[in-house]
């Protein structure tokens, strides 16, 4: 990273929608000034180139949206209302795109999604090659979440509807100041795009999963009108244009839909279903994969594909996602073509994945593994402990190792859990990168051959128990079953062949032998930013640094794992 470009991620790190200074109501947001800065980061490292807080036997839930919601500690948490996440009254809403507007030109320095040579550990097989055999019968989809979108309003980043209302605690009117603010990330800056720019945007996130290895997303389905209905249809085509191989699996939202009439969700399945970027099986059957299944009846599921083949000439593949697995898959089973599970978000407790995979394959049906980063939800007031990136690494292991049929990363771009694997303004590509590695054995059955040293670096910015100073009422608790809180600084290296690595966190400098192919070697916390560079013969190679600098006073509490790469400057 350049010097530039550590100046303006410090400046960015400091900004009001994580760190409320004294009188900030009283003077004009700084958020405009820090965001300029955002962009030109995330511009450049773009160039350098998707609940209720308790656990069901160790699975994760969400609310219904727009509920207030009691969590397991007896405190409050408002969930926000995702039907209806988009801008509020000081700036018009996006206008939906027009099939007779002109292609959207984007600006100079706009972040393509491409991957640049050499960013990755080792080579990525193709597309072609990861979809093609055995490899092609593995699927890996994103959860897609509509509300979070590469832009809301396509303005600069400095002024957009994130900087004003989602990051900053004072945004929307202030409504979400007692928790510190809507979102603590966001997504990676793009520039303001002349035409049909909602459609450009989200055919760039379609290339940036592509380009990564993954097949499709699983489509939150939040609405059956509304923006969010809009977004969705137009998610489609942004996948057909961009590559006809890339699907999108329809996941209606069963925490959030307002319908208890089963034809109309067939009708409007039958609709969007239509589009031919939908999955379907070999067979033509077109997948539908709810959420929160057990929230309606086998006998009312069963209308749904009844309507949909009766009225529509559609047949269905069932493959219900449920928030509690063992209560529901022998009741389900007699209509379903596989079985889901939301999933924990903790690198412990990952163990019973592997009876739910056994127990789905032994009812004959495919098993979808749930594959996470992390999850830290300020409006709920919950986090769980990723352990830097050791939630990753596991739930990927388990879905190798459990011989799952495809995978699920939960998720794409939720922000508001903080569980994107999408790149974003604190994580970069780093979270995306790593999953392409495991996607690789995932697929092949093999691991890539480690070519090129690279280095991820995660912390926190703050410790796990410091309490905030500013005016944040609602603050994050650990989720039950997770792994305890921990302070370290994680260096994950990829050699080709072994190396010293010298490391700077703070003050604080160290250094340790890594041997060849993957390692994590934990350091403690400190003050400061942090750093790490593979060393060999003498010389310097591979360098990493994360520009995030950690305090000990904070303003507002923000328990996400920063994230940055050496695959990319």
């Amino acid at each position: 990273m350049h010097a530039d470009q550590r100046r303006l991620a410090g400046r960015a790190k400091r900004r009001p929608s994580h760190r409320r200074r004294p009188g900030f109501r009283a003077r004009r947001p700084l958020v405009a000034l820090v965001l300029s800065a955002f962009l030109l980061v995330g511009v450049c490292a773009a160039t350098g180139i998707a609940w209720e807080p308790r656990t069901v036997a160790g699975r994760s839930d969400r609310p219904d949206p727009g509920s207030g919601t009691v969590l397991a500690d007896g405190s409050g948490g408002a969930t926000p209302d995702v039907t209806a996440q988009t801008p509020g009254p000081d700036t018009p809403s996006p206008e939906g795109a027009d099939k007779n507007t002109a292609p959207a030109t984007p600006r100079p320095g706009t972040d393509t999604g491409a991957r640049p040579t050499g960013a990755l550990p080792f080579d990525l097989p193709q597309p072609a090659a990861l979809r093609s055999g055995d490899a092609g019968k593995k699927l890996v989809f994103a959860h897609y979440f509509t509300p979070y979108p590469l832009s809301l309003d396509n303005a600069s980043a400095d002024a957009d509807y994130y900087s004003r209302n989602y990051v900053n605690p004072d945004g929307e009117g202030g409504k979400h100041g007692r928790y510190g603010g809507l979102l603590r990330d966001r997504p990676l800056p793009v520039p303001p795009k002349d035409g049909n720019w909602e459609l450009v945007n989200l055919q760039q996130e379609v290339r940036t999963a592509r380009a990564a290895g993954i097949d499709g997303f699983t489509l939150d389905l939040l609405s059956l009108s509304g923006k969010n209905w809009e977004r969705s249809r137009l998610l489609m085509d942004a996948a057909r244009s961009v590559d006809t191989s890339f699907k999108i699996m329809l996941m209606p939202d069963m925490t959030s839909l307002k319908t208890d009439d089963p034809r109309e969700l067939a009708a409007s399945l039958a609709d969007i279903g239509k589009a031919p970027s939908a999955h379907r099986l070999p067979d033509g059957r077109l997948v539908v994969s709810p959420f929160k299944a057990e929230a309606k009846s086998v006998a009312w599921w069963t209308q749904v594909m009844d309507a949909l083949k009766a009225e529509h000439g559609i047949r269905t593949a069932f493959v219900p996602l449920f928030l509690d697995f063992g209560a529901n898959s022998d009741r389900f089973a007699p209509i379903s073509h596989g079985f889901s599970e939301w999933g924990s978000r903790s690198y412990v407790g990952q163990e019973g994945s592997a009876r739910d995979a056994r127990r789905a394959h032994g009812l004959g049906k495919i098993w979808m593994q749930p594959v996470s980063v992390q999850d830290a939800r300020p409006n709920q007031g919950i986090y769980d402990e990723a352990g830097n990136t050791a939630t990753l690494r596991t739930t990927w292991t388990r879905a190798i190792e459990d011989e799952a049929d495809w995978v699920q990363l939960t998720t794409w771009n939720d922000y508001s859990e903080g569980s994107q694997f999408a790149p974003s303004l604190h994580n970069g590509y780093a979270y995306l990168d790593l999953t392409s590695y495991y996607l690789t054995k995932f697929k092949t059955d093999s691991w890539p051959k480690i070519v090129r040293d690279t280095l991820y670096l995660t912390s926190r910015t703050q410790y796990a128990a410091a309490d905030p100073t500013g005016d944040q009422s609602l603050v994050m608790s650990l989720r039950k079953g997770s792994a305890a809180p921990r302070d370290t600084v994680e260096v994950l290296s990829f050699l080709a062949a072994p190396a010293s690595i010298s490391t700077a966190v703070g003050a604080s400098k160290g250094a340790y032998q890594a041997p060849v192919g993957l390692h994590s070697e934990l350091l403690a916390l400190n003050t400061g930013t942090s750093s790490a560079a593979v060393v060999r013969d003498g010389k310097t190679g591979a360098r990493v640094e994360l520009p995030y600098p950690v305090d000990r006073t904070v303003e507002v509490q923000d328990l996400q794992y920063y994230a940055a790469t050496s695959g990319r400057r």
